[in-house]
């Protein structure tokens, strides 16, 4: 082999090597950034998900209006004329709503753009969660967090706080107003266990047969876990508000954090697979793959700040000055 066939296969192989540190520099160089860019494929899933055939049908604008019923007066109203908009030209409204999302996601990717597509997802979070998930149907007795309250598409903008492009640790929020933001958040999870849609006899019965996952196995094992705990939903309420309840203080008052995020990511998990269908991805109609994974990504997002700490000061404490060296002075001659 000559010397320029080995300096060219060196070259390439050179090449070879520094193509994978790059794409990980750019995509996956530090926490923050990788939710980033995990963020950014599940909007991009999202946009997919939306131009399926089914949402250019009128079954969606159903679907939409559907999100309706039992909500109070301005819900109501609001959510209808929102449903009537986009059954007026599906044709046009699905491909903007599916385009956005797409956007959203390639901005994420594209480090240059991460503020203006999160800045941006902030107002297309609003939009879809109060015209297409009703705001999780919070304002009626059916939110429950088996099957996604208080809403997947809420979870993208928690998220984007919390990874916004920033020095300091917590994004805009900080990390001790993003601790603050994970407490609420499971404590709200905790109330809602313990509302009427989730702690009745039969709630967590009728919630794992919901949603069609269009796999025959986890059908059947909706329906057989359905069948174990009929009758048992009060108790599994009440286990699982203790539960919320305690991973949202536990991570807010840094007590063993890190061990309670882990329970965090294992609950919801749980949560996505068995009611949640995987989102219902596989069955047809779903949107986005409900609220499982991005409670995880949230605690992803956490797991850095629980082992932040801002430096302390003690009252009437201050550290004395290291001395510096002094030339010696210069003898007179």
């Amino acid at each position: 082999m000559s010397a320029d066939a080995v300096g060219r296969w060196a070259d390439e192989r050179t090449r070879g090597s520094l193509a994978p540190a790059s794409l990980r520099a750019y995509f996956w160089s530090d926490n923050a950034r990788r939710v980033q860019t995990v963020l950014g494929l599940i909007w991009l899933l999202d946009g997919g998900l939306q131009f399926q055939s089914f949402m250019y049908s009128h079954g969606f604008a159903r679907m939409l209006a559907g999100n309706a019923a039992g909500q109070p007066g301005w819900v109501h109203d609001s959510v209808m004329w929102g449903a009537r908009l986009a059954n007026g030209d599906l044709s046009v409204f699905n491909t903007l709503f599916a385009a956005t999302q797409v956007l959203l996601g390639l901005g994420l990717l594209y480090r240059p753009l991460v503020r203006p597509a999160l800045a941006a997802s902030f107002a297309w979070v609003l939009i879809v969660w109060w015209f297409g998930e009703a705001f999780g149907m919070m304002f009626m007795d059916m939110a429950q967090p088996l099957t996604g309250a208080p809403g997947g598409v809420l979870m993208y903008a928690l998220i984007g706080l919390v990874v916004w492009p920033r020095e300091r640790p917590g994004g805009l929020l900080g990390a001790r107003g993003a601790k603050t933001m994970w407490a609420a958040l499971w404590l709200v999870m905790a109330w809602l266990w313990l509302q009427a849609p989730s702690a009745s006899a039969n709630a967590t019965s009728g919630a794992l047969t919901k949603v069609d996952s269009g796999m025959g196995w986890l059908n059947s094992l909706q329906s057989s876990l359905a069948g174990d705990s009929r009758g048992s939903g009060l108790i599994i309420a009440l286990v699982l508000a203790g539960l919320s309840a305690a991973i949202g203080v536990a991570v807010a008052a840094d007590w063993r954090p890190r061990l309670f995020l882990g329970l965090a990511i294992a609950l919801n998990l749980v949560y996505w697979v068995i009611p949640q269908g995987l989102g219902g991805i596989l069955g047809g109609g779903a949107t986005d793959p409900n609220s499982g994974p991005l409670f995880v990504l949230l605690a992803c997002a956490m797991y850095p700040l629980v082992a932040w700490r801002a430096p302390r000061r003690v009252r009437g404490f201050e550290p004395e000055p290291e001395p510096v060296a002094l030339a010696p002075a210069a003898t007179p001659s």
